[in-house]
């Protein structure tokens, strides 16, 4: 019984150890000014603005902001429409990050919001490591599939959209 564990820490080991190193790479490239924590600047999100939440300090959830409410696609293939608080919920994130410029200016895309709201209560086949939300976010930017399927390569998508380095900045959320 004690081995499944020991692989599964293991597993969690290695995506750690790959995650620092990615980040890493992304900072080098000047494809992130500042990983999400890593800002103490607030910022207000906006219609159309990509936000995130930690899970579990090792994967990343993504979003599109739109009336102070998300659109996901949750974990069961569903798009959905969510409060904050719901977003975070049974994850381990406690504050949304909102992706900004270095100059601490909110990144949105009107366009995408209005897709991603055509797109609820839509069943897509989900898959962890393929079609996830992340891609779901790149692909409401474009309105075409993307080879998106990590929060790194959501990041350089972003940066090269936007074509700015990305800071993840604490979202500001009404209550």
């Amino acid at each position: 019984m004690p081995a499944p564990l020991i692989w599964l820490g293991a597993a969690c080991l290695g995506l750690y150890a790959s995650n620092k190193a990615n980040v890493a790479y992304l900072k080098h490239h000047d494809i992130v000014d500042a990983m999400p924590g890593e800002s103490d600047q607030k910022s207000i999100p906006v219609n159309g603005s990509i936000v995130t939440c930690g899970i579990y300090g090792v994967l990343d959830h993504t979003g599109i902001w739109y009336e102070n409410t998300i659109y996901e696609l949750s974990g069961k293939g569903l798009v959905r429409c969510v409060s904050p608080e719901r977003f975070l919920g049974n994850r381990s994130g406690t504050h949304i990050y909102v992706a900004c410029k270095p100059n601490n200016k909110v990144l949105a895309n009107c366009l995408a919001a209005n897709r991603a709201r055509k797109q609820l209560f839509t069943l897509l086949d989900y898959h962890l490591f393929d079609q996830n939300c992340h891609r779901f976010v790149a692909e409401m930017l474009v309105n075409h599939e993307v080879a998106v399927t990590s929060f790194s390569d959501l990041n350089t998508f972003l940066s090269e959209f936007f074509d700015v380095p990305i800071k993840w900045n604490r979202a500001l959320v009404k209550k």
